[in-house]
């Protein structure tokens, strides 16, 4: 495949440790024939001093992960509260972020059973490709691309998507970029699908409700506007979300992160 692309995204999802602390973290596009099953790859390298350790938070996105460290490798499912992992000493990951339809290929079924989990990733000539590529450089520009072309090669034989995983792809793609979708049935009404259907069809293909996808992108649109801002107006931010209130905005962004929104408004910055 082509060579890694460095992108900088506003990242919504990363809600960093409670200190501020985030690591240094490497972003890619994707080739654009493999837009279909993969979203980016993200690289973090880190190094803490001895003792430190740091818990980064991330209100994932619907789909599922490949994530390849120096010593482990997982499928990661799609998780319905908060997604934590600890760091410490050095290290680094490749992680890739697939499209929704690709999660049912590699769960070898229903995504479903995936949801809240995660287990080995098996696909052990794609692991030492992207450890060898690595090695002990993460630093280096060069062998960080060289991962991701490693990785870009297994992810070519999930092409081509097919048609349901196409529309789940556009289904996701719709809720997460129109701020306007409150409601589940203005979903089955774009798409033509009765809201059975569409529970089915997300159950299969992402393993959450339809409904979880409105609350994701309403609690992403949340902590971006709760970081951006010094002081928020959390009535306003709750109204401009379409909750009802800001009791029921609180306490879905609690239920979630573990934080009321006024809390995670006052955490450090980095």
């Amino acid at each position: 495949m082509s060579g890694a692309r460095p992108i900088d995204p506003t990242e919504r999802a990363h809600l960093l440790d409670p200190s501020g602390y985030t690591p240094r973290i490497h972003r890619y596009a994707p080739s654009p024939a493999l837009a279909p099953v993969v979203r980016r790859f993200w690289m973090p390298v880190w190094s803490l001093p001895a003792g430190r350790t740091s818990v980064q938070r991330v209100l994932q996105y619907p789909v599922c992960l490949i994530v390849v460290a120096r010593d482990y490798a997982q499928l990661v499912g799609p998780s319905t509260g908060l997604s934590t992992t600890e760091l410490s000493g050095s290290g680094w990951a490749v992680g890739t972020m697939l499209q929704p339809a690709a999660g049912v290929v590699l769960a070898g079924g229903p995504v479903d059973r995936l949801t809240d989990r995660a287990e080995p990733f098996a696909e052990a000539a794609v692991v030492e490709a992207v450890r060898e590529a690595i090695g002990d450089a993460p630093d280096d520009p060069a062998r960080r691309g060289a991962a991701v072309s490693a990785m870009e090669d297994f992810l070519a034989g999930l092409l081509p998507v097919d048609d349901e995983g196409l529309l789940v792809n556009e289904i996701v793609e719709y809720v997460e970029t129109r701020p306007d979708v409150q409601r589940v049935g203005q979903v089955c009404d774009r798409f033509a699908l009765t809201e059975r259907t569409l529970q089915r069809l997300t159950s299969r293909r992402i393993g959450l409700p339809p409904k979880w996808l409105i609350q994701r992108r309403r609690l992403h649109e949340a902590a971006e506007r709760l970081r951006d801002a010094p002081r928020p107006d959390l009535a306003r931010v709750a109204v401009e979300l379409g909750y009802a209130d800001q009791a029921h905005f609180g306490r879905d962004f609690r239920a979630v992160t573990g934080l009321t929104p006024g809390q995670f408004a006052a955490e450090p910055r980095g």
